[in-house]
């Protein structure tokens, strides 16, 4: 699974592998909520599949690690890239622990699931729950989700700008380790769309997205939505 082919840098998202709220459809902000023995197997999966040298997330190439502060969030980072690489990235400074990317803040939702919140709002005389343009009582509003995450892309620019021809020989990608909301949340912000823009998204557990631009132009944010990979040897 070589990645000798991509001239452009690339932004990996993985969502943190599945816990007992992920089945169970809760809202899952600031609770420590461990993965389960699938979402272990989900992340190791992924890792042994996709990250290493050679392979689509290679170690090597990355200028940066974002993770969320969440236990879920860290322990599925130490898993994809394993002691090794996860020491030598920390040594280099490349590794950051950051708010900007820790899931949506449910406020007075957190443990509950969507039909709770729609019935409890519903008795209470309040219109449909919206999260993209009503964000959570008690917890975030849309605005202020987007202005972490603004930041954060903005980051991450500053790091890949100089690398657009792919020709520096210095390595570009950027891996972010989150959640599932907060990672659609991104890819609508990366991809300039306002928070209210309807944009349906998926990802599953311990699942892989990757972002990265059109024409080598920092300036045109896209998702990379299908890559060949080359066969090996």
């Amino acid at each position: 699974m070589s990645d000798a082919n991509a001239t452009t840098p690339r932004v990996f998202l993985a969502r943190h592998g599945e816990t007992e709220w992920t089945i169970n459809g809760r809202c899952t902000g600031n609770a420590e909520i461990p993965l389960t023995e699938n979402g272990i197997s989900q992340v190791k999966g992924t890792g042994e599949a996709l990250v290493g040298p050679g392979k689509l997330i290679d170690p090597s190439k990355l200028a940066h690690v974002f993770t969320s502060p969440r236990q879920r969030a860290v322990v599925t980072l130490d898993m994809l890239l394993g002691p090794i690489h996860k020491d030598r990235l920390e040594k280099e400074g490349k590794v950051t622990v950051t708010e900007d990317i820790t899931e949506w803040d449910y406020g007075s939702y957190e443990g509950l699931k969507p039909h709770e919140i729609k019935e409890s709002r519903a008795e209470r005389g309040l219109p449909k729950w919206d999260i993209w343009t009503m964000g959570c009582e008690g917890g975030e509003s849309a605005e202020e989700v987007q202005k972490r995450l603004d930041r954060l892309i903005g980051e991450i620019y500053k790091l890949q700008t100089p690398h657009m021809d792919g020709k520096s020989g210095q390595p570009a990608d950027v891996l972010i380790v989150a959640h599932g909301h907060i990672l659609r949340a991104f890819t609508k912000r990366w991809l300039l769309y306002p928070m209210a823009f309807q944009f349906t998204m998926m990802m599953e557990p311990g699942a892989i997205g990757i972002m990265s631009y059109a024409h080598h132009n920092v300036e045109e944010p896209a998702i990379l939505v299908g890559m060949a990979f080359p066969q090996t040897k």
